[in-house]
């Protein structure tokens, strides 16, 4: 069985129950197998990523096997702008749909797109292609425009989001897939030894006192990073670390950096 999201975004939660935590939200557009399925809550695999998670069954919209293997191999386009207003266009309902979305089977010159069996109409500026062309400016551009949203553990919206969340989204934006924990896309990539080699979207990643990589930032230009913590924010970088520039003081160890975007 397989599904997609009708809605802005998904919570998914790490056990079925609505007092788990929230590890990651499912944006609309985004589609997922459907692992177990139970009366109250479903388990999925999102194909995107791969992340196993619980979501309310009344969250469900379903499609076929023929549909999920469609959208698992077309390119899609994917909204740019921190919100867009999308119409039902049988009935005329609006709402709001985030950065990050997916729009399938999206036709441009109309701007409509068809989510299983119920078409929309995209009432704000267009999306654009998922290509790695331009993908640098493009993750920069989008990471900044997420400047001051405050911090949400398993987040991937301007209303909250979280440090792997972020770079996951500004990522897809650019039209580069990466996985959704910061453990994970440290694995990817090329290593680099020293900030002043890296380029703009470039990622950083960081580690506590027990070694494993809890943290990952955007690296900017002239020694900056944006990442989430508190909030998105920008804070200076060098071989030590993250320097908060409000408290004067480090507050994220250095572990190692990575290039994921390959230059052509």
């Amino acid at each position: 069985m397989y599904g997609i999201s009708d809605l802005s975004s998904i919570p998914v939660r790490t056990e079925p129950t609505e007092k788990s935590e929230m590890c990651t939200q499912v944006l609309l557009g985004e589609h997922y197998e459907i692992v177990e399925e139970g009366k109250k809550w479903c388990k999925i695999k999102l194909f995107h990523d791969g992340y196993e998670g619980w979501i309310d069954t009344k969250m469900v919209v379903k499609i076929s096997k023929r549909e999920y293997n469609f959208l698992s191999n077309k390119l899609h386009y994917v909204t740019a702008d921190i919100f867009n207003i999308i119409q039902q266009t049988d009935d005329y309902r609006n709402f709001l749909i985030v950065a990050g979305s997916t729009l399938p089977r999206f036709v441009k010159k109309h701007s409509t797109f068809k989510i299983a069996n119920t078409q929309y109409k995209l009432l704000s500026n267009a999306p654009v292609k998922p290509v790695e062309k331009d993908a640098r400016t493009r993750i920069i551009n989008t990471a900044l425009s997420y400047f001051n949203s405050p911090y949400l553990w398993g987040g991937r919206t301007p209303l909250g989001i979280d440090c792997s969340g972020l770079s996951q989204i500004v990522y897809k934006i650019g039209g580069v897939n990466i996985p959704r924990d910061s453990s994970q896309q440290a694995l990817l990539g090329e290593n680099f030894s020293f900030v002043e080699e890296a380029l703009p979207g470039d990622l950083a990643f960081f580690d506590n006192e027990e070694g494993d990589i809890t943290h990952v930032g955007i690296i900017w230009e002239k020694n900056k990073i944006i990442h989430s913590s508190g909030k998105v924010r920008i804070d200076n970088l060098d071989h030590a670390g993250i320097f908060n520039i409000e408290t004067q003081r480090y507050t994220h160890q250095l572990r190692l950096m990575k290039r994921i975007i390959n230059e052509k």
